[in-house]
């Protein structure tokens, strides 16, 4: 799995969660359960994970939602 998306925000990491399952492209957060140690305060972001053969496929999905700003340079 390689990382696509790294965020604070909870609603955008939803929506580009939302866009993949949709789509039929595996999604994995990782790091969600951080808000224990950290408090709730959203100092460490979450990461989304695609598997590497739908890489460009998620990408793609994600620009055409409007989420580009939010990618991982490639």
């Amino acid at each position: 799995m390689l990382e696509l998306m790294r965020t604070n925000d909870p609603v955008v990491l939803g929506l580009a969660r939302s866009v993949l399952e949709e789509a039929g492209v595996l999604a994995m957060v990782a790091d969600n359960h951080m808000s224990v140690l950290e408090g709730s305060i959203g100092v460490f972001p979450q990461r989304l994970l695609v598997h590497r053969d739908e890489m460009a496929a998620a990408r793609s999905l994600l620009e055409e939602a409007g989420l580009a700003a939010w990618l991982l340079a490639p």
